[in-house]
């Protein structure tokens, strides 16, 4: 059954989508996984061809450094998760502009730290840059610039970085493309009985204390990141969807209305102002 809810999914015209590290990487080996990759590339192509803007969040630099390295341990300090991040973020993108050039697309690669934001000259300059990449059907592949940018690293995750790039641009959905398949009442790796959450209309006090817990293996951002981006993107006045990245055409369904992963709906803040929700922590 489709309810109104999910059915306005059908009319989003600008769409922000993140893909996390556990999500574009072989378990076993690290490698990337060229298959997930070629799939989505092919569908956002096929979103730009029924005339939907597109931006892509592509976690993966650090995981695809460290294997290039021959790296058996995540790194630990920044030093090495710098070096491995000045070398993964090269071969993601060439892997992503192989791929979106054999669809006859244009990605091109958007490098953000928080100082581009929370400045307000280099927070218009990055607008007015996905702005016209968006104008000439190129589409902006972001990450973290984590090669400078040591807080980043530190304390930042790509699930808050999506909604601020959705917020920056005015996006009308958000989709978090996951290792899980939306929001649980508690964990469902640890605690069977968790009931899942299909739909949000308020982001709760109880709803954040239902987030917190660890991150994976490859990825930094847990449910409690995935909640404060939800924050912050229905705040601006886009929906948000987390949902399993496991087969990625899981967009299509979202985009079809269907009932996959947990729906945020949006709740336009009249109040909103991109710097409250920077730096705040939940």
């Amino acid at each position: 059954m489709l309810t109104d809810e999910r059915q306005s999914l059908k009319d989003k015209k600008r769409i922000v989508i993140k893909i996390g590290s556990s999500s574009l990487t072989h378990e076993m080996t690290g490698e990337l996984n060229l298959l997930k990759m070629e799939k989505l590339v092919r569908i956002i192509c096929d979103l730009k061809g029924e005339g939907k803007d597109v931006v892509l969040v592509s976690s993966g630099a650090i995981a695809a450094g460290r294997k290039a390295l021959g790296l058996c341990q995540k790194p630990e300090t920044i030093s090495a998760k710098q070096a491995c991040a000045a070398i993964g973020q090269a071969r993601l993108m060439m892997v992503y502009q192989k791929l979106f050039s054999e669809y006859n697309h244009v990605a091109a690669q958007v490098l953000l730290t928080k100082d581009t934001m929370t400045n307000d000259a280099s927070r218009y300059n990055a607008q007015n840059t996905f702005d016209e990449l968006l104008k000439l059907n190129a589409i902006p592949v972001v990450n973290e610039n984590d090669t400078v940018s040591t807080h980043e690293i530190q304390f930042g995750d790509n699930d808050r970085l999506s909604a601020l790039v959705a917020a920056l641009i005015g996006a009308d959905l958000l989709i978090l493309l996951s290792d899980i398949d939306g929001l649980y009442s508690d964990d469902p790796h640890h605690n069977p009985e968790a009931r899942f959450i299909g739909l949000v209309s308020e982001i709760t006090p109880q709803l954040l204390e239902m987030g917190k817990g660890s991150a994976g293996d490859m990825g930094t951002g847990g449910m409690s990141a995935k909640l404060a981006a939800a924050r912050i993107a229905t705040d601006s006045g886009s929906d948000m969807v987390i949902a399993n990245a496991d087969n990625v055409e899981v967009i299509y369904e979202i985009l079809n209305g269907r009932n996959k992963g947990t729906l945020f709906l949006a709740h336009t803040n009249l109040d909103f102002d991109l710097m409250n929700y920077i730096h705040y922590e939940y």
